[in-house]
């Protein structure tokens, strides 16, 4: 296959760059590409990291997959965007220069309408999804998440409606399910269908694989950001080598008991921004990443500048620590944590579901039955 300069040949890895846009200064915004071809035909993998320019242990284990011995080894194909945002890698910063946005919330979406032409960030991302959309039988998007995170994994839940039906929707996540658990870390859906499409998660780089291409596709949160952290890192390569095991483009089972760790809690979890905090102040956490918490446990105590004591924050829910919010000086309604707490829903859902996950006009039907 070839993408952008990168033309691959059989039991060889290759090196390139594809241009996405030109800059002002009259150079190309270049993303650097690796691919590697098995002798046998065989899925194509395509692994992507960096979209925030800061998550650099995800950029090292995308360097790390892709050894000059993995073309000999594999059959198909495996192909590599190490990073995805080299505007926000310069910066050492989330976000591109380009609009200061989210460069993970543009990738297309045929719900999404807008008067205005696209952003240089969303012609971007399109041009990333084109290269995808018609090769890739799989995807792994590498990040990292907060200051001190845990690793896991983000299974997003699979929509149905326009694009697909339900049983369609339910194989694909079928083959999402065996993948993510061949990886081998601790496995946290995705937000309920209605927050997640007001976050426009659906238009991550995994979102917009999984839910607009149909490719079965997650991210994983390779632990904290800005350092690249070791054992995370040879972790998160053994985890896109299990996942390429369970593709059959590694021979060989998977061996998710060599990542870690182990999930803290048996029961299912969703990602929540969870609590937030009604008193502004001094943040004193009282948890760490991986802490089990219940219902009613303080996450954190808040202070005034002098120390004194002004309130308690407790969780509403089961579950357990991902990590906690950077810094300590809060404001009224900052969120203090990251949790997994316990998810009772479906995994398969509509596209325009509520926050109970029925559809909306069920619940419009079921609003006029008892009027």
């Amino acid at each position: 296959m070839q993408l952008g300069t990168a033309e691959s040949e059989p039991g060889e890895l290759v090196t390139g760059w594809l241009d996405v846009t030109d800059l002002p200064t009259g150079t190309p915004e270049r993303l650097p590409v690796l691919v590697a071809e098995g002798e046998e035909d065989g899925p194509t993998l395509w692994i992507t990291a960096a979209i925030h320019g800061n998550e650099v242990t995800g950029l090292a284990v995308a360097q790390d997959v892709m050894t000059d011995e993995l073309a000999a080894e594999i059959r198909g194909t495996v192909v590599c965007i190490p990073n995805l945002n080299p505007a926000g890698l310069r910066r050492t910063t989330r976000t591109s220069y380009y609009d200061d946005e989210d460069p993970n919330r543009y990738f297309p979406d045929p719900d999404a309408e807008s008067s205005r032409p696209p952003s240089v960030q969303q012609l971007v991302d399109e041009r990333v999804y084109e290269a995808f959309e018609d090769s890739a039988d799989a995807l792994v998007d590498l990040h990292t998440a907060h200051v001190g995170s845990m690793p896991f994994l983000i299974r997003d839940r699979v929509l149905y409606g326009d694009q697909r039906t339900e049983d369609e929707a339910r194989e694909l996540a079928d083959d999402l399910e065996s993948l993510v658990d061949a990886f081998g870390m601790p496995v946290v859906n995705e937000y309920a269908a209605a927050e997640y499409t007001e976050q426009n998660l659906q238009r991550s780089t995994a979102g917009a694989a999984l839910n607009n291409a149909g490719i079965p596709a997650f991210t994983a949160e390779l632990g904290g950001h800005a350092v690249v952290e070791e054992d995370t890192r040879e972790a998160g390569v053994t985890g896109v080598r299990n996942v390429m095991r369970e593709l059959d483009v590694l021979p060989g089972d998977p061996d998710p008991g060599a990542v870690g760790p182990e999930p803290p809690v048996e029961y299912p979890v969703k990602r929540a921004v969870h609590p937030h905090t009604e008193t502004p102040g001094i943040a004193r956490h009282r948890v760490e990443a991986g802490d089990v918490v219940s219902e009613g446990d303080v996450i954190a105590d808040v202070c005034t500048p002098h120390g004194e004591s002004k309130a308690t924050v407790e969780s509403d829910h089961d579950g357990y620590v991902i990590g906690r919010m950077h810094g300590v000086a809060v404001y009224e309604n900052d969120a203090l944590a990251s949790l997994a707490v316990r998810d009772d829903g479906d995994l398969v859902v509509p596209r325009d579901a509520n926050e109970d996950g029925t559809a909306e006009n069920e619940a419009d039907e079921s609003d006029g039955a008892s009027a």
